[in-house]
C-alpha cells in the first residue's frame, strides 16, 4: 500500500500556476504604493482659531498613473477664536463691500446654513433682499452650518467630530463630554417662573425647566 502519491505534471502546473498567480497578486499590491512618492509636509493651516484645515500632498512617480488620492486633509488651530474675531464666513462676505456689484457697492451679510449648498459663499446686500453667490467656494475650514463642526475643505462639506478628526462621527453626550456616556452629570426636572417687565406691568410666566447637573457643582 503506497504512502503517498507521486503528483502528476498535471498538479505540478496547477501548483506552479498558483504560486505565480499569488506573487504577481502581492507584487501589484507593493508597485501600486510603490508608485507614489513620500506624502510631503503639511501646509500652514487656513485659519489660526476656531478649527481650520491643512492639507499634505504626494506626487505620482508612474507616467501612466496612480491609484488612490494625491492630496490628503486634516484640523488644525482647535482652539476658540475671540469674541473680537467675528464670524469667519462674515469675514469673506465683508471682504467684497469695496468691490462693486452691477456698479454698486453694498455691505454684504453672510447668508448660513444654506441646505443645497453649504460650502458657497452666498452673502445678503444688507438692508435689501438681494442674496449673491460670491464666491463658487469659501475657504477652507469654514463650518458647513453654524451649529456644526462639519467644515468645508475644497468646496465639500466634511464631516467632523468632537474630537476634531475629519469624517469622525463622535458626538457630545448630554452632559458636553465627547464621545461621553452621559454619566457625568444628572437630569433634574422641574418649574421655572420668569418675570417679564413692560411699563409697569409684569407678567408671570411658568414652564418646564430641564437643569443638568454635574457632581463637582451639585
Amino acid at each position: 500500500m503506497e504512502c503517498c502519491r507521486r503528483a502528476t505534471p498535471g498538479t505540478l502546473l496547477l501548483f506552479l500556476a498558483f504560486l505565480l498567480l499569488s506573487s504577481r497578486t502581492a507584487r501589484s499590491e507593493e508597485d501600486r504604493d510603490g508608485l507614489w512618492d513620500a506624502w510631503g509636509p503639511w501646509s500652514e493651516c487656513s485659519r489660526t482659531c476656531g478649527g481650520g484645515a491643512s492639507y499634505s500632498l504626494r506626487r505620482c512617480l508612474s507616467s501612466k498613473s496612480c491609484e488612490g488620492r494625491n492630496i490628503r486633509y486634516r484640523t488644525c488651530s482647535n482652539v476658540d477664536c475671540p469674541p473680537e474675531a467675528g464670524d469667519f464666513r462674515a469675514q469673506q462676505c465683508s471682504a467684497h463691500n469695496d468691490v462693486k456689484h452691477h456698479g454698486q457697492f453694498y455691505e454684504w451679510l453672510p447668508v448660513s446654513n444654506d441646505p443645497d449648498n453649504p460650502c458657497s459663499l452666498k452673502c445678503q446686500a444688507k438692508g435689501t433682499a438681494l442674496v449673491v453667490e460670491l464666491a463658487p467656494k469659501v475657504l477652507d475650514g469654514t463650518r458647513c452650518y453654524t451649529e456644526s463642526l462639519d467644515m468645508c475643505i475644497s468646496g465639500l462639506c466634511q464631516i467632523v467630530g468632537c474630537d476634531h478628526q475629519l469624517g469622525s462621527t463622535v458626538k457630545e453626550d448630554n452632559c458636553g463630554v465627547c464621545n461621553g456616556d452621559g454619566s457625568t452629570c444628572r437630569l433634574v426636572r422641574g418649574q421655572y417662573k420668569s418675570q417679564l417687565s413692560a411699563t409697569k406691568c409684569k407678567t408671570h410666566r411658568d414652564g418646564p425647566l430641564d437643569l443638568f447637573i454635574y457632581p463637582s457643582l451639585a
